[in-house]
């Protein structure tokens, strides 16, 4: 495996020549192509190695505290998901969730690393827990969903956030007026606010404005929610074999809490720890407390 030049940013896409110099832990980026596309992803760390996914809108930025915690016991694989940040955007079949899983199932391959387990946030734990039960991850011996996002919203929802998804996603206009409405960081702070339940610092304020501001991370968000089918994981949740840790925010106003009971229930392996006072964003707000759990789990299974 050889590292690629980074690419061409495609139009709307962050240019990782103007951002790389403050992006979060940029010192361990490189761009890999793998699965057709150009991936960026940090790698760094030493020990087993431990696959981070971040969630819809999100890219590496989010393990701006928790990725160098991580690092002390582990080598840290974490990606921009397909369509997100500085990676690629593939075809729309390859922002589906088996189709995402499958691409990073690729880019591992590409890697030449086998992770000892997964860490997801919010719809990054989906592609963790999807590529498990399609034994991407032999080797994986557990697997944390930070508010993880596992189930179909409920009710008439189930039909119709992926359909406006779709239907925003089709009409080129709207990513740029997402972008052009994104604001200060200040007041991307208090949007992240009222949709996740976090607080987060400035420096997380002034990742996520970055990316609000750029169209195309924003229309590969919006491919990723017209793509994604939750109902298939959810019938499939019996069958995980792998230990899955789930880390609640008991004040995520994203993921409401009383999923992970119903993922518990569903799935033979589970079990929950809940952080009282935090919420969708909860490994942002305090990656010590998360750090914490993801290490005491891996030497439990090790």
């Amino acid at each position: 495996m050889s590292d690629t030049a980074p690419p061409p940013p495609a139009p709307g896409k962050p240019d990782w020549a103007i951002e790389g110099a403050r992006w979060p832990n940029a010192a361990h980026s490189r761009f890999v192509r793998a699965g057709g596309i150009v991936w960026h992803v940090q790698m760094w760390g030493a020990g087993p190695p431990l696959l981070l996914l971040h969630g819809t809108g999100g890219a590496t930025h989010s393990w701006r505290g928790l990725g160098p915690l991580l690092a002390e016991r582990f080598t840290i694989v974490a990606p921009d998901l397909p369509g997100h940040g500085f990676t690629e955007t593939p075809s729309d079949t390859g922002l589906s969730l088996p189709g995402m899983a499958g691409l990073v199932a690729v880019l591992l391959r590409e890697l030449g690393v086998a992770p000892v387990g997964a860490v997801g946030h919010s719809a990054g734990a989906a592609v963790a827990v999807r590529m498990a039960l399609d034994g991407a991850l032999p080797e994986a011996r557990a697997l944390v969903a930070i508010n993880g996002a596992l189930l179909p919203f409920p009710g008439f929802a189930q039909t119709l956030f992926p359909g406006l998804a779709k239907l925003l996603f089709v009409n080129p206009f709207v990513p740029r007026l997402f972008t052009l409405g994104a604001g200060s960081d200040a007041g991307v702070a208090r949007f992240l606010a009222r949709a996740t339940g976090s607080s987060v610092g400035p420096d997380y304020a002034a990742d996520y404005a970055r990316l609000f501001r750029a169209h195309g991370h924003v229309a590969g968000a919006l491919g990723m929610m017209a793509s994604w089918d939750l109902a298939a994981l959810e019938r499939d949740l019996p069958q995980l074999a792998v230990p899955l840790m789930l880390i609640v925010g008991e004040g995520d106003a994203a993921v409401p809490p009383s999923v992970a009971a119903r993922v518990t229930a569903a799935a033979p392996h589970a079990s929950v720890r809940s952080l009282p006072g935090l919420g969708h964003l909860a490994h942002e707000e305090d990656a010590a407390a998360v750090a914490a759990i993801v290490t005491d789990l891996f030497e439990e299974v090790r």
